[in-house]
């Protein structure tokens, strides 16, 4: 999922400099909720982990 973030921050970054506003503030709000959602998975592991142990 971290993957997809960065694809998805990349090609806001990309739309920006030729001048797409309107896809890059798309890209980067996906980027974003992707980004968030793998903190959030990540957390969710990590506790889970210290439970079992």
């Amino acid at each position: 999922m971290l993957r997809w973030t960065i694809i998805f921050l990349i090609v806001a970054i990309v739309a920006a400099i030729f001048g797409f506003g309107g896809i890059a503030g798309a890209a980067a709000g996906i980027a974003k909720i992707l980004f968030f959602v793998f903190i959030v998975l990540f957390l969710i592991s990590l506790i889970g982990r210290l439970v079992r142990k």
